[in-house]
């Protein structure tokens, strides 16, 4: 067996190597950004290693040259200055009032001030922090280095709260803002998070601040690629085989279905998510492990707030402009769910700037779709994995009646004024039961003016269904056979179901379906 000890939540970079965890080494691209620039800005999902990036370069410009033995940076760089660092993490905190991130700033503040002093006549937090960075440059004789860790935790935290976005983005705008007026005295400054929130941004001030989020000489700094897996973890990756009893071609795939997928860049390697491998090797089996240790629902509110269909997602198409900002005036919920980690760059036309969305990989898509089931249907969020797990088996077994009842119990409880609405979320229940059903069964699923088109297959079945909203299931039945939509079945073996379906707006759920074998 592997004596690898994976870095599952490790996020010192010193205790790491201290320990002996297993690393792969990002030094030369951590050397290369700190010798072309000075101000950064990198966004990245959760769990990606922005921490401990942020880490390693503390570690580095601490001048600690033995963390860095056998490592591609050890022989780069040949001077190994020690500098003052700064690191403001701003992960620690739950942040509900403007007085909870004055009070995490101040306490940061303090600490830095016991090190290097005060002035009394520094009255504002921003004032303080360029007095500091001030003091600092002038008693240590280096320049500072400045390292924020998740820098928007408090905006994301009042996502849905304007005036309190509004408290943190001001309060956030004039600290940050030291970074330009002191920049006499800084060697190198990164910021780091999930989100870029931009227009009026804490970053509007912020011009010399290089967004390298979407740049394709750093897309490999966070996370994995698989050419890193293969290089790092080729007798693991036998060793998984055998304990999935599967061939090593057959893990490598699933590998890559499960967790791969990832890209911050159009045209780009595909980036796997590190938190998730290193749980898959260290267990040595697969699983949810990313989405396990997040439960995105500020995602769902802003999806519900906007009315959002839920259909978009998987093919969704924006520009650059929108990608990479945030603000909380907007009315489209895609950046937040793209930078978060959820969606991801699928494809990008040259030629109108266009990028197309989509989900990186199963553990991602199959979780958040899940996920999304109790806030769209009347099933908890303990029941939904079983609801599933039963639709699969009924229409596995051709029972479609069960199927059909079960279904009208998702829509139960629900209430809508406006008959757009109520279409839509009849709409959106149908796409997360059936993209819940696609990945144990074949689904093609098409929507347009109320009406459902759905084909699913199952090795002994075959579904042909047409949902309507306030028609009836005998003319739902008649579309399929005018239109003939069976007719690519008709010489396949398996048992074929012709089924139309009418949702009621009256009585907000499916009122009748009829079957024609």
């Amino acid at each position: 067996m592997s004596n690898k000890i994976y870095p599952i939540g490790i996020q010192n970079f010193e205790s790491l190597r201290q320990d002996g965890y297993f690393y792969i080494d990002k030094t030369a691209l951590m050397y290369q950004m700190v010798k072309t620039g000075r101000y950064y800005f990198l966004s990245r999902p959760r769990r990606f290693g922005k921490s401990l990036l942020i880490s390693t370069l503390e570690a580095y410009f601490q001048g600690k040259r033995e963390l860095f033995a056998g490592l591609a940076v050890e022989k780069l760089e040949k001077e190994w200055i020690e500098h003052p660092i700064l690191h403001l993490d701003l992960n620690t905190q739950k942040y509900d009032t403007p007085e909870s991130l004055e009070s995490k700033l101040n306490r940061t503040l303090v600490a830095w001030e016991n090190l290097y002093g005060s002035e009394p006549a520094e009255n504002s937090l921003s004032m303080r922090f360029e007095g500091i960075i001030q003091r600092a440059c002038e008693q240590t004789g280096q320049r500072v280095v400045i390292l924020v860790d998740e820098y928007d935790k408090p905006m994301l935290q009042a996502i849905g709260n304007e005036a309190l976005q509004d408290s943190f983005r001001e309060t956030l705008k004039a600290f940050y803002g030291a970074l330009k007026s002191m920049d006499g005295c800084i060697k190198f400054a990164l910021l780091t998070g999930v989100t870029k929130f931009g227009k009026v941004s804490v970053f509007s001030d912020l011009n010399n601040l290089k967004d390298i989020s979407m740049e394709e000489r750093y897309v490999e700094i966070c996370g994995l690629t698989e050419e890193e897996i293969h290089r790092n973890l080729e007798p693991e990756l036998h060793q998984l085989a055998d304990k999935c009893r599967i061939t090593y071609e057959e893990v490598c795939h699933k590998l890559k279905e499960c967790y791969d997928g990832y890209h911050f860049v159009e045209n780009s390697v595909g980036i796997y998510n590190p938190f998730s491998i290193f749980n898959t090797f260290d267990s040595m089996k697969f699983g949810s492990y990313w989405f396990e240790t997040g439960t995105p629902t500020y995602l769902v509110k802003l999806l519900k707030k906007h009315h959002y269909d839920l259909e978009r997602m998987a093919h969704e198409e924006t520009n650059a402009q929108v990608l990479n900002s945030i603000d909380s005036e907007s009315t489209n919920p895609i950046p937040v769910i793209y930078q978060s980690g959820y969606l991801t760059i699928k494809g990008y036309d040259e030629r109108f700037g266009i990028y197309r969305l989509g989900f990186p990989n199963r553990e991602v898509e199959e979780g958040f779709i899940l996920f999304l089931m109790p806030f769209y249907t009347s099933v908890s969020k303990v029941e939904s994995p079983f609801e599933i797990q039963k639709f699969v088996r009924e229409v596995e077994s051709g029972d479609y009646e069960s199927f059909f009842r079960r279904l009208q119990s998702f829509f139960a409880d629900t209430t809508y004024e406006v008959i757009r609405e109520q279409e839509l979320h009849y709409e959106n229940v149908l796409f997360i039961v059936f993209k819940l059903v696609g990945f144990y069964t074949q689904v093609e699923y098409k929507t347009s003016n109320g009406r459902i088109d759905l084909v699913l297959q199952t090795d002994k079945f075959i579904y042909v269904m047409e949902f309507k909203l306030d028609g009836t299931a005998e003319e739902a039945l008649q579309q399929i056979n005018d239109k003939r939509y069976a007719l690519p079945f008709e010489r396949d073996e398996r048992k074929l179901f012709k089924i139309g379906v009418n949702f009621s707006a009256e009585t907000r759920n499916i009122e009748k379906w009829v079957v024609e074998e």
